[in-house]
């Protein structure tokens, strides 16, 4: 055999390996692809505390150990001072939502749909809409959208949300990610110099600068996501106010809360809004439901994008395309984080993809006015 033939005999060999090591580390990925979830929310959560941890080491110069026991005890301290007298109200709230008045508001949606309301709304169906058939129509009606309402919500349970299927699986998920996070906050520098070993020698500058744009990137999303969560709370609370609606600041948490799912969370939002306005203000539901997606859009096309700035540039198709892959190949935790992978995912693409294999390595405007990567000044030393 030729030195040619054997040339090419050895490199079919080489990607034939190649392709069935790929294939076997995808396998594996996607076996422990609940695992990964849980350690990208740590690395979330770790970004979180390390921003105030920063302040307290720069301006008032503490070593990074006590930085971290006052910014984790105080973040919980602050939590617990502003939360408690607010959530005491909201509890209060919410048990009346939930005993009172959404059941009303269901039995009002009921009576809405019966013979006699649209005989009401509409008199030239008198003639149609008799005595004998009103009963007819309305249980019927009723028991075939309580029966596919109920069919829904199975399949979203089983589907969508098998990360809170039960509430021993929610804790256990809670914990491990907040145990992570702790062992990661402890000891960062370990971790990242380790991801930047597993990199050939002259690719680990590269490394260091990918990983610093993804340092930046997710807190630009926690700062973002944590304004505009408090910007719909209060939006949504004041407008629900101003319509009488008395469980005004539940629902206005609720609405800041959901938020945090982008397209989604609004729409989880509104049933529970809806409900409760068709009880104590009937006749401004349509005006409940026009402050739920009047806020939503003044979060997702004013404040995000203003606060965001050139930082997290992501196109609204981008967010929506990564929450339905995200959330069908991760489960409801991919759906939460589904904007931070996105971003970090277009981080990848943009710095290993575009400017390492087409070569295209012009920086944008951004890039060129922002600081040296906080994450290679203060957390990582030069790899040796």
């Amino acid at each position: 055999m030729s030195v040619r033939g054997t040339r090419s005999v050895n490199i079919g060999l080489r990607n034939i390996v190649a392709t069935i090591l790929i294939g076997l580390g995808l396998v594996f990925v996607w076996e422990i692809r609940g695992t990964l979830m849980l350690t990208f929310a740590a690395v979330v959560l770790v970004i979180l505390f390390t921003m105030p941890i920063r302040v307290l080491m720069d301006r008032f110069e503490m070593n990074r150990l006590l930085a971290i026991v006052v910014s984790v005890v105080g973040f919980f301290v602050v939590i617990g001072l502003i939360g408690t007298p607010i959530m005491r109200t909201i509890v209060n709230q919410y048990n009346v939502l939930a005993f009172d008045v959404i059941p009303r508001g269901l039995e009002e949606a009921r009576h809405a749909v019966t013979g006699e309301a649209l005989i009401e709304l509409f008199p030239p169906l008198e003639g149609l809409i008799t005595a004998d058939n009103t009963d007819l129509i309305s249980d019927d009606l009723i028991n075939q959208v309580v029966s596919q309402f109920t069919d829904a919500i199975g399949r979203l349970g089983g589907t969508v949300l098998p990360v809170v299927g039960g509430v021993a699986n929610t804790i256990l998920s809670a914990l491990i990610i907040f145990f992570l996070s702790m062992y990661l906050l402890a000891e960062p520098e370990r971790y990242v110099n380790g991801i930047i070993k597993l990199t050939p020698l002259w690719y680990r500058d590269r490394m260091m600068t990918i990983l610093g744009r993804i340092d930046t990137t997710l807190r630009a999303w926690i700062s973002v996501t944590a304004v505009s969560m408090v910007v719909v709370a209060i939006l949504t609370g004041l407008g629900l106010a101003l319509l009488d609606i008395r469980e005004w600041l539940a629902l206005g948490v609720l609405a800041g809360a959901l938020s945090f799912i982008p397209n989604f969370g609004p729409v989880v939002a509104l049933i529970p809004s809806v409900a409760v306005a068709l009880v104590q203000a009937p006749q401004n539901v349509f005006w409940t439901v026009v402050i739920i997606y009047g806020v939503s859009f003044i979060q997702s096309q004013v404040v995000s994008p203003v606060l965001a700035s050139e930082r997290m540039n992501m196109p609204a198709i981008l967010i929506l395309l990564g929450q339905i892959i995200f959330g069908f190949f991760f489960g409801f935790l991919g759906l939460m984080l589904a904007v931070p992978l996105s971003a970090c995912v277009a981080v990848l693409v943009d710095e290993m993809y575009i400017r390492d294999v087409l070569g295209d390595r012009e920086k944008t405007k951004a890039e060129k006015e922002a600081p040296t990567d906080s994450l290679q000044e203060e957390l990582v030393p030069e790899p040796s």
